[in-house]
Formats: C-alpha cells, structure tokens, sequence
C-alpha cells in the first residue's frame, strides 16, 4: 500500500492539472460559442453588411442636406430655393399658385 504522503502529492498532482484543463476548457468554449466566438462570425458579417446598407442611404441623405444647405449660403443664396422657403414656411403663397418643391 502506498503511504499518505504520496496520495497527497498524486492528489496534489492531479488537482492542479484538472484546474488547468478547466481553465483551459472554459476559455476554448468561450472561443467557440462566446460572443465573439468563431460561430459568431456569420452574425457578423451579416449586421456589417446590414450596416452598410444603411450608412449608404445615410450618405446619400447627408449629401442632399448639403446641398440644400449650399443652396441657402448667405453670401450666394439661391433666390428659387429662398423663394420656395418663405412662401412655404411663412405661408405667403397666394391661393391660386402652385408651388412645386425641389426635393
């Protein structure tokens, strides 16, 4: 029969080892199935492409806000594009005209 000592450093052995393997174990399935695993790479993919879809329509709206913006620049103002502005939002239209916006 073996002597105590030698149990407890088997067991002593065999406990570090089953903790490193636990260790090890929690961070490879953490690598797999986390949140930012490896099976989480076509989610991915998927809200990037989603993504860019949208900030292409994004860009497309910023570039005709700029361009209207451009068009009331104090300094070289539109008159059409004032015109259209004042008669619409100060309500100075008169009943039988037809105003036709821009956008």
């Amino acid at each position: 029969m073996r002597n105590p000592k030698s149990l407890l450093t088997l067991a002593k052995s065999v406990a570090w080892r089953a903790v490193a393997l636990t260790v090890i174990g929690f961070f490879a399935g953490y690598a797999l199935f986390g949140d930012n695993g490896i099976l989480a790479w076509g989610d991915y993919s998927q809200r990037l492409d989603q993504r860019r879809v949208e900030l292409a329509s994004l860009q497309t709206e910023k570039d005709e806000l700029t361009n209207r913006v451009s068009l009331l620049d104090p300094r070289k103002a539109n008159p059409d594009m004032v015109d259209e502005l004042v008669r619409r939002d100060l309500g100075l239209a008169q009943p039988d005209e037809v105003i036709i916006p821009l956008r």
